[in-house]
């Protein structure tokens, strides 16, 4: 059938017009967004680097994504206000680090003893209920909870032996706000610092160590180089991160750019879980720069007792933390109750 000028002009109007949201990037320019990370430039090589390349690989000319480090745009106890302001547009991080005001947000990172292994994260957000409390907490101050994933556990890295609870007292620690919280009933000093610095700061003595995460990243950001010490025992079997989007920002993209974005950030969340799985065990055995140190079982159990009237006290602030912390002992108790290889103990 032969086609006309008029009926090509005529049918290529009706697809534009059945089709508004098709291109958008294309119709309004390419979109730019800023992105900052929790992550200084070494670890940020390993944690999110590769999922932005994978993202603005695919996104082509329709969308590009900006890469910043810990505190190049805002600090990161600032990254929420900027993210919801529109200052930055997307954010990865934990809830506790960037000081959101939502009920959730003591959760975020290293709530103590709340998971053993990293695969505990994923489940109890995808299964246990966490995602939809995330996302009525953040859509009600305006950011988008995009997903959550596993990544190290929490361990001391430390310039002098730890082999007691009481070696820990007076200890200055940089740590996440929530674990120090925990953690000073110890005797540990939680030290807040911008994450660039904290090198330096065991260097000079400004601290005595860090408990924010595990060998891996010990080695990998360079705190093994100025620490003597790793701790096996660990505040919480892995750190819950999360990706966040400004909630304006995110419902302007359109569905397929949306889905390419949740697709890159669960590619993250994959990178780090086995990243850090066999890091932290090779490390262990194979690393040369830290010795390793361990507190007695029976001692460490009075941390663990702890960590449990801890979380009654949380549970005790708001509605919303009771319905979390009735979730992380539900899913604690499942797991004992299965066994190994969920539980050992």
């Amino acid at each position: 059938m032969k086609t006309t000028r008029r009926k090509f002009l005529s049918t290529a109007a009706v697809g534009a017009a059945a089709a508004p949201l098709a291109t958008p990037a294309l119709a309004q320019g390419k979109i730019t967004w800023r992105m900052q990370t929790y992550a200084g430039a070494a670890l940020a090589e390993h944690v999110l680097d590769p999922a932005i390349k994978m993202f603005n690989t695919i996104a082509g000319d329709r969308m590009n994504i900006e890469l910043y480090y810990a505190d190049q745009l805002v600090p990161t106890g600032e990254l929420f206000r900027a993210l919801q302001r529109g200052t930055i547009d997307a954010v990865q991080s934990d809830d506790d680090s960037m000081a959101s005001p939502t009920d959730v947000t003591v959760f975020g990172g290293y709530f103590p003893f709340a998971s053993r292994y990293s695969l505990d994260v994923p489940v109890l957000f995808n299964q246990y209920g966490l995602n939809e409390i995330w996302d009525e907490e953040y859509s009600a101050v305006g950011v988008k909870h995009i997903s959550a994933g596993a990544w190290d556990p929490c361990h001391f890295a430390t310039k002098d032996p730890i082999n007691s609870l009481e070696d820990l007292k007076g200890k200055r620690i940089f740590t996440f706000p929530t674990a120090g919280r925990f953690m000073s009933q110890f005797g540990v000093v939680p030290v807040t610092l911008p994450w660039e610095d904290i090198e330096v700061a065991v260097q000079t003595g400004e601290l005595d160590g860090i408990a924010w995460s595990g060998i891996t990243e010990d080695y990998t950001v360079g705190w093994a180089d100025v620490t003597n010490y790793f701790l096996t025992n660990n505040i919480s079997g892995a750190w819950a991160g999360s990706f966040f989007a400004n909630m304006d920002r995110w419902n302007e993209l359109p569905e397929d750019l949306q889905t390419l974005f949740r697709v890159c950030c669960d590619q993250s969340h994959y990178y780090r879980q086995w990243w850090y799985w066999g890091g932290e065990a090779s490390l262990r055995v194979n690393g040369d720069k830290m010795k390793l140190t361990t507190i007695p079982d029976a001692e460490w159990q009075q941390v663990e007792d702890a960590a449990l009237t801890f979380w009654e006290e949380i549970a005790a602030e708001s509605p919303v933390k009771a319905r979390v912390v009735e979730i992380l002992r539900k899913y604690n108790d499942d797991m004992k109750k299965a066994g190994r290889p969920y539980r050992y103990s």
